[in-house]
């Protein structure tokens, strides 16, 4: 057992038992059991956690449950394609667009065990374990934290550990991981690799840059929603930031968030994987400047996420009325025209703001969904 893992690392499974005891003592945790699974008896439910030895074990007993419900009520299918992937049984170091702060990572475990393979470990940040039980929760769940709000000097080491731990864990555990290419989620659906999480990725791991990240197995991943429930509140965001100097989200904001992520109503889901990038990373110019190394490799990725998004016609008819054009028409039917019509309209309602701007508010939702067709057209020029 690596010890300096010990404060950051998904449980072990031998420590298990003490957890579960630990939750199922937790009145907090208790309550959200009940409200999650409202139809057993708590007791029931402390004995089926009780009965689970191993992560795997409490993920297919409980959370596939849970985020089936959810797909089943809430999106209208969800979907993977992983053509690009040659070999199954690899570990692969997932990084992805962030659309939903739960169900990103949530849904691809559910779609790697429904094809037969293992569920990832997820990147966390520790700004979403605001009580003792969600902390441990997650780490049941096969996450680890990812620490914020350090001093720059915590801020190096905690990221150095980070990426020593990534690297056991695809090299030793052949335990694939799956994280955002951002700290948080992208507002306008314009995602960009930080190139912050290639230098951390790289800070562990044998040889030169290129060695250390071709290590990890890097396989870029398009996730695409047709509809983001969390649309409006990012746009409310939005507007708040313009006029509200200093303003910063509370936990409370993250909370409703997450809920509205899980339980508000998504369309089609699709989970795209780009092909491992090592095969670029083999070829690329090892004597450039490092600062010039991650730039190229963040490029890659970001062309390899946005050539395979998923379009749906709301993305088309964002863009159009966006731009004042008509050229995509062919790719949208007037009933899907009106459809995403009403939907703008709905969400525009929900949103409760002093001096609401309703055309500033209009033109962020559309920007959030024709940004994924600008970035695709963009990889085609």
């Amino acid at each position: 057992m690596i010890e300096e893992f010990n404060e950051i690392r998904p449980y072990h499974d031998d420590e298990l038992p003490q957890i579960f005891e630990e939750l199922i003592a937790d009145p907090a945790f208790q309550k959200v059991a009940c409200s999650v699974i409202p139809n057993i008896p708590f007791e029931l439910l402390a004995e089926k956690m009780r009965n689970c030895k191993t992560k795997l074990e409490f993920q297919k007993t409980f959370c596939y449950g849970i985020l089936q419900q959810i797909i089943k009520k809430h999106t209208d299918g969800v979907t993977l394609d992983r053509k690009s992937q040659s070999d199954a049984q690899k570990a692969y170091t997932y990084i992805s667009n962030h659309r939903d702060i739960i169900l990103d990572s949530g849904f691809l475990s559910v779609l790697l065990v429904d094809e037969g393979m293992e569920t990832v470990e997820i990147a966390i940040g520790d700004n979403l374990l605001i009580y003792p039980w969600i902390k441990k929760l997650v780490r049941v769940n096969k996450s680890f934290i990812v620490q914020r709000g350090l001093s720059m000097r915590q801020q190096l080491e905690s990221s150095a550990r980070m990426s020593r731990y990534m690297h056991h864990t695809i090299a030793e555990k052949q335990q694939s991981i799956w994280i955002a290419q951002r700290e948080g989620r992208a507002k306008d659906s314009n995602d960009r690799t930080q190139e912050s999480i290639l230098k951390m990725l790289a800070m562990g791991g044998e040889g030169d840059v290129v060695d250390r990240l071709m290590e990890m197995n890097i396989m870029p991943l398009a996730i695409s929603y047709e509809y983001d429930p969390c649309d409006f509140l990012k746009a409310k965001e939005f507007q708040l930031k313009r006029d509200v100097e200093g303003y910063k989200k509370t936990t409370a904001d993250d909370l409703i968030n997450m809920q509205i992520g899980l339980f508000g109503y998504k369309g089609r889901v699709h989970f795209q994987m780009g092909g491992c990038i090592n095969d670029m990373l083999s070829q690329v110019d090892r004597s450039l400047p490092k600062q010039e190394l991650f730039t190229q490799i963040a490029s890659c990725i970001d062309h390899r996420i946005h050539s395979n998004y998923k379009l749906y016609p709301g993305n088309y008819v964002a863009y159009d009325w966006l731009k004042g054009t008509d050229n995509f028409k062919s790719h949208y039917t007037a009933e899907e025209k009106n459809r995403f019509s009403d939907y703008i309209r709905q969400q525009l309602e929900k949103i409760d703001i002093d001096h609401k701007d309703e055309d500033f508010l209009r033109e962020k939702l559309l920007m959030m969904y024709a940004n994924p067709l600008i970035n695709y057209l963009a990889t085609r020029s």
